[in-house]
């Protein structure tokens, strides 16, 4: 109904809401960084021992944002070993934990995850969940975007997964062919399953190549979650507004 999107802290034309997953709705941002770290450090560590080059070891914040946040998982491989100058063969997707391959370190990152999720569990953000609510209570449509081929999963773990008409995920973008964040195409499927034109879709997202995929295709409004202090750059890589909580979206309108 009109003004309905203005008390979310959104523009009156918005007529749906694509969530990112990790760390927008849920508390699993962190977890995926510590599984980045413990695998590209275990690659690093070896990889110094045998060519006698020094092991710098990743950096969980400054690695993670630039390289790898939201972004497919072989993506994300791929991207960092070209920040370390790094070439290893591409290998297959059935390759082994084990190999040193751009499809083996992305399997041994995914395991880690797994291990971790399964032993600490999945947790929602309080706020995102009443907000999200809010927006259905609203009649604006919503949908989960994320890169995660273990999206599903996450979201029935933490109990949230009929808040969401549509998800778009990493096994469908795999299916369809869909590029990877920071190009727009997972959140332009989300709208177009959705049936809004992506003026009238609001996205929300904490990694920068996510807040750059909103603004790639000009969404009507892109909001970026400040979850470990990089306000700054979210709006430089173009969020509308930045909050640390969805909550306070609500608490501004």
């Amino acid at each position: 109904m009109p003004g309905d999107a203005k008390r979310l802290g959104l523009p009156g034309r918005i007529s749906a809401c694509l969530f990112d997953l990790d760390g927008v709705l849920t508390k699993t941002a962190k977890v995926h960084a510590a599984a980045w770290k413990e695998m590209f450090d275990t690659f690093l560590q070896e990889r110094a021992e045998e060519t006698g080059e020094p092991f710098v070891p990743f950096d969980s914040g400054a690695d993670y944002n630039a390289y790898v946040d939201g972004k497919p998982r072989y993506d994300g491989v791929r991207s960092f070993l070209a920040s370390r100058g790094i070439e290893l063969p591409e290998g297959s997707p059935d390759d082994p934990p084990t190999a040193n391959t751009v499809y083996g370190l992305g399997n041994r990152k995914n395991e880690l995850v797994l291990a971790l999720l399964k032993r600490d569990g999945v947790e929602a953000y309080e706020g995102s969940v009443r907000y999200v609510e809010a927006v259905r209570e609203a009649g604006l449509h919503t949908a989960v975007v994320s890169a995660s081929a273990n999206c599903k999963d996450v979201l029935e773990a933490a109990e949230i997964e009929d808040l969401f008409e549509v998800r778009i995920d990493g096994i469908v973008a795999e299916r369809k062919q869909l590029r990877g964040k920071p190009a727009p195409d997972t959140f332009l499927t989300a709208a177009e399953e959705l049936k809004v034109e992506p003026s009238n879709a609001s996205v929300f997202e904490d990694a920068l190549a996510g807040v750059e995929a909103g603004r790639a295709r000009k969404f009507g409004f892109v909001v970026g979650v400040d979850r470990v202090g990089q306000r700054e750059a979210l709006l430089e890589h173009g969020a509308d507004v930045v909050v640390s909580d969805l909550s306070e979206l609500m608490e501004e309108a």
